[in-house]
């Protein structure tokens, strides 16, 4: 049995060649980024081993009744994808906001490690331009930088000239990272088929698939474009936050130009004045909870690495949205159910608190499964049902903050369960879950009751609906299905 887990799981990722003439100049210097990317290809195959010998050490154990250290089988995962680097880490980090969608011992491994791939060289980045733009691509800008400003999983961001002016970031996707997110798919895949053989507390098919399906959409830069427009048209008239322009006849599905926005790191003003702590906590805020409340779509990744903060005089005016790779759009009718469990948490009303559950897609709880999703959406919604000021730990530290709820759920989950957890969940969960992360960074202290019930006054089913099929009609995003 161990064997056939290891033969199944075992995945060797094949480097992709793009056939693109170069000057013959560059051909040295294109042998050392071949011979990088070939590898990273070659680390791929080396996890694919050492992931698929865990799985097979634990089923053994399993098979042989030996008792597991799981502590010990967490690090040795964390080891064996430790060397993968790729998009996988942000999942890893994603998950251990769920509770019980891995074990503690794996979520807490699995969350430190990073995303990291190889950076491009110069000569493969003007081979990848070559290949989005065609062999005059520099004749497009008045200048460009072939080093990179930023990188990320999936690709590196390149300032740029436009020969209008208007500086410019180049967002230029990584080659193969189709196969690349495929082949982590894969991993991640394994390490659920090894949770499922842990007497999970939750069914984990639907957070796969929804991990899935944004993983996927993140490697389409046309879709983030569509993405960012969204945004643009929902922000036009909000002076806290700014989105970039999406220059279109420098862009292709794997190459992304927009405005470049100055702004500075979200941490540098950890130790600022309450006043500009609060004042950038208020457009975090407002940039995740009201289009999700208006337009039915959520940023669902706030890592502090997706915007930064813009100054006016000297001090912080807001923020600047910079990434929109990872975005889902919920139907109106799921907008109603979250606003629907916000109400019946504050009033106290479990049929209405039951009631929202089936609209986000939960099926045959019982009630004890209740009470757990019930302390869990106490925690999330937490600062939302206070009508006070207050930071978002309030009395508790933030190294604390949420711990008692996330234990008592996944007793509760571990003993109940298994819970299926439908897939507009997962970033939601994540979105809450971020954002407040930021505003334990940041220390501030504000009515959060009151900055929520504003954001939700009014809400209209039928309003939202016909907002969202106005929005997405003018900015070519398909409709949530």
């Amino acid at each position: 049995a161990a064997s056939d887990v290891y033969k199944r799981q075992v995945l060797i990722r094949q480097p992709l060649t793009e056939h693109v003439p170069v000057p013959s100049s560059s051909k040295s210097c294109m042998s050392n980024e071949d011979n990088r990317f070939t590898a990273r290809a070659s680390r791929y195959a080396r996890v694919g081993t050492n992931v698929g010998a865990v799985a097979a050490r634990y089923a053994g154990q399993r098979l042989l009744g030996i008792e597991q250290d799981r502590n010990k089988s967490a690090r040795d995962l964390a080891l064996a994808l430790g060397g993968l680097k790729g998009p996988i880490m942000k999942v890893a980090q994603l998950l251990s906001t769920i509770p019980e969608a891995l074990p503690k011992e794996y979520a807490r491994e699995l969350a430190q490690l990073q995303s990291q791939a190889p950076p491009m060289g110069p000569a493969f980045v003007r081979r990848r331009m070559n290949a989005e733009l065609g062999r005059d691509w520099q004749r497009r800008y008045q200048s460009f930088e072939p080093a990179s400003a930023a990188s990320a999983s999936l690709g590196q961001v390149h300032r740029a000239v436009h020969p209008d002016g208007r500086r410019l970031a180049c967002k230029l996707q990584y080659p193969d990272m189709q196969s690349a997110v495929e082949a982590d798919l894969n991993q991640l895949k394994l390490v659920f088929q090894l949770h499922a053989r842990m007497d999970p507390g939750i069914d984990t098919k639907e957070i796969f698939a929804e991990i899935s399906s944004r993983l996927r959409e993140e490697l389409d830069y046309d879709l983030e474009a569509r993405h960012t427009r969204l945004y643009a048209s929902i922000f036009t008239d909000e002076p806290l936050i700014r989105v970039p322009e999406v220059i279109p006849e420098l862009s292709t599905g794997r190459l992304l130009t927009m405005t470049w926005l100055d702004g500075e790191p979200l941490l540098d003003f950890k130790q600022g004045s309450l006043e500009d702590r609060n004042r950038i906590a208020r457009a975090m805020f407002r940039a995740w909870w009201y289009p999700f409340s208006h337009h039915g779509v959520i940023h669902g990744d706030p890592h502090l690495g997706n915007y930064t903060v813009f100054l006016e005089d000297g001090r912080p005016a807001g923020i600047n949205l910079l990434d929109y790779g990872c975005i889902r759009t919920f139907s109106p009718r799921f907008v109603q159910g979250v606003v629907n469990l916000y109400q019946g948490l504050l009033a106290g009303d479990r049929d209405r608190i039951v009631a929202a559950y089936e609209e986000w897609g939960f099926s045959g709880l019982s009630d004890e499964l209740i009470e757990g999703l019930t302390v869990w959406a106490g925690f999330i919604y937490g600062p939302l049902l206070d009508d006070r000021e207050r930071t978002i730990a309030d009395a508790t530290t933030p190294g604390e903050y949420g711990r008692r709820e996330m234990m008592h759920v996944r007793r509760v989950l571990k003993e109940k369960g298994p819970v299926t957890v439908p897939r507009e969940f997962v970033f939601m969960d994540r979105a809450a879950i971020g954002l407040g992360g930021v505003f334990l960074h940041l220390d501030a202290k504000l009515n959060w009751y009151q900055l929520f019930n504003d954001t939700i006054e009014d809400f209209n089913l039928d309003v939202v609906a016909a907002r969202q099929q106005s929005a997405f009609a003018a900015s070519d995003v398909p409709l949530p299905v």
